[in-house]
């Protein structure tokens, strides 16, 4: 063979303009995911998204693009904006409990510390995750199904300017229902439930979403739990509750119709389906975590081994193990006087525990999240992140900023496993480099965090209904209320332990059902306004529709690229209102 056909073939791969769309897009979509997890209660991929985009801006408008240029623009672009999710889950807590939010110039440097914390978060979990690829990818072949499709877009570039056309399509039509709604041409709910005389407390309403709708569409079958938990809690167990006395009702002459429905709806979700909601979620993901140990032995096993197979056998496939422990080592030290910075009083020695703690569960609970998301695609990230901050809390004793702060570290770090995992099934489905993919999503790591804790803060000082998010308002942050009730009620000694284990033993049995994640699913439910998740199960239904008429790859090539639009279209223009409440476009 000669030397000349021996060259190995040359194709673009890292480039400026990879790079630079990757970014872009990453804080985009940071932006418009954090607004949509703060009113949706759950977090949306953007690596379909940035695939789609990624053909038509670069091979349309720039006339060149490969895939696996294209690969490392959306490597670039998900990894920024997965950083949403750990933060949405956490951080509003401070806001909605009165710790931030109060003078600015007092939080300026705790919003400091807390960026710097889910940076810390951001960069150890792609760093610690990545000596597990080829024992999750190479050996046991897990699916990873969203990194598996947003593959397959990366292989149909022909395909990449209908998709784009689809994605804008979706995106116009989000948009213009969500300005309709915005000026008042339409109302946020559609309340069936009066028209057919339903009890209140059944929350029989669909909110008018088209971003809530297209996060159904994209989840299909797979998100069917979602509705059937919101069915079991509202229509089945608030009735339940009411009809066998344990929902008590209002007494005495004076006492109105309306009077009686609002203290039945309330005393029904916050009594009862909440704590419920939360212990089955908890629970699901300890059952997770159970189900998951006798595949971790495996795991662990290819990690005894793993530093020398990444350095010596083949160097240029992986990032070299050296950044790996100067990452774990750097967060350990930086969680650690980031205790001493917000709780001198804390000591060294519980701030070194807490540090310890805290990275232990990263890993462990890392390795879960990308465990689940390989076989079902279904993250039980909230779940793990409550166990998280239940865990700082009662190590810290009880310093609720400071649980916080390193909650975020921590559920940042988990959401990044989850998705430089995907991300590196992608790569290994087109033929990438695993190390290049690994390199850019480390260097972009810090700007998530910058992006997303920015808007948590605008939203809340310049919101649209009276202060930005939280119940009441139309961005309720469901997951972030549902961890300051775990710590409210945890520190004034009244929280409805007997419920959270109810809920538990329950959400672990159904965990056992072979639906994947179906615990976690019904929990989180259980504890989301009921007109999304029923506007969501509405989505899922109407995906298993279409496929079955019209085949799954149709669906694919069709209704996910219209889908991805509508989410990022209303989520956009929700939070475009915001900044416009500001003056920043001259209102």
């Amino acid at each position: 063979m000669s030397s000349e056909n021996s060259q190995p073939t040359v194709y673009r791969e890292v480039t400026f303009a990879a790079i630079a769309l990757g970014i872009l897009q990453g804080i985009i979509m940071t932006a418009a995911f954090t607004y949509a997890g703060l009113q949706l209660g759950f977090t949306i991929g953007g690596s379909t998204l940035a695939a789609i985009m990624g053909f038509v801006l670069l091979r349309v408008f720039l006339g060149k693009g490969s895939i696996a240029e294209n690969n490392i623009n959306q490597t670039i672009a998900s990894g920024i904006n997965t950083t949403a999710g750990g933060i949405i889950f956490t951080l509003p807590a401070l806001f909605l409990m009165g710790h931030l939010g109060q003078s600015w110039e007092k939080d300026f440097p705790v919003i400091v510390s807390i960026v710097l914390s889910a940076t810390a978060g951001s960069f150890l979990g792609v760093a610690m995750i990545i000596p597990l690829r080829k024992q999750m990818i190479d050996f046991e072949r897990l699916r990873f199904p969203s990194g598996s499709a947003v593959a397959v877009i990366l292989k149909s570039p022909g395909a990449g300017m209908k998709k784009g056309i689809l994605m804008i399509v979706g995106t116009l039509l989000s948009s213009a229902l969500a300005l309709a709604i915005h000026i008042h041409y339409l109302p946020h709910d559609w309340n069936f439930g009066e028209l057919l005389g339903l009890p209140g407390y059944t929350r029989s309403a669909v909110y008018l979403s088209l971003m809530n709708l297209g996060a159904g569409l994209l989840a299909g079958r797979g998100g069917l739990p979602m509705l059937w938990g919101g069915i079991l809690a509202y229509w089945i167990l608030a009735p339940l509750a009411v009809s066998f006395g344990f929902a008590p009702t209002l007494v005495g002459p004076e006492v109105t119709a309306a009077e009686q429905s609002a203290h039945l709806t309330s005393f029904t979700y916050f009594q009862l389906l909440r704590p419920l909601g939360i212990g089955i979620l908890i629970g699901g993901a300890i059952m997770g975590v159970i189900l998951a140990l006798p595949v971790l032995k495996n795991v662990f096993r290819s990690l005894s081994q793993v530093s020398q197979t990444m350095d010596d056998e083949n160097p240029s496939d992986e990032l070299n193990m050296k950044v790996i422990y100067l990452a774990v080592i750097g967060c350990f030290l930086f969680i650690t006087a980031t205790c001493l910075h917000l709780e001198p009083d804390l000591g060294i020695g519980k701030s070194l525990l807490v540090s310890f703690a805290g990275l232990v569960w990263m890993f462990f609970a890392g390795m879960i999240v990308a465990q689940c998301t390989g076989m079902t695609d279904t993250s039980p990230l909230s779940g793990m992140s409550l166990i998280a901050v239940t865990l700082i809390l009662f190590l810290s004793g009880s310093k609720v900023m400071l649980t916080i702060v390193i909650g975020v570290t921590v559920c940042v770090a988990i959401a990044q496993c989850a998705d430089m995992m995907q991300d590196l099934k992608t790569g290994f489905l087109i033929g990438g480099i695993p190390v290049r993919q690994q390199t850019v999503q480390l260097c972009v790591a810090w700007i998530g965090p910058l992006v997303s804790v920015a808007v948590v803060c605008i939203l809340w000082k310049y919101g649209m209904e009276q202060h930005g998010f939280g119940p009441g308002t139309k961005l309720q942050a469901p997951q972030a209320d549902a961890l300051q009730a775990i710590i409210v009620g945890l520190q004034e000694g009244n929280a409805p332990l007997m419920k959270y284990l109810s809920g538990g033993i329950l959400g672990a049995l159904v965990t056992l059902l072979p639906v994947g994640g179906i615990g976690v699913l019904i929990g989180l439910a259980m504890y989301l306004p009921f007109s999304i998740t029923l506007g969501y199960g509405l989505g899922c239904l109407l995906n298993m529709a279409i496929v079955k008429i019209k085949g799954l790859e149709w669906t694919e090539d069709w209704v996910t690229p219209l889908a991805a639009g509508l989410i990022v279209g209303e989520a956009l223009m929700g939070l475009g209102t915001a900044l416009h409440s500001m003056g920043v476009f001259g209102g």
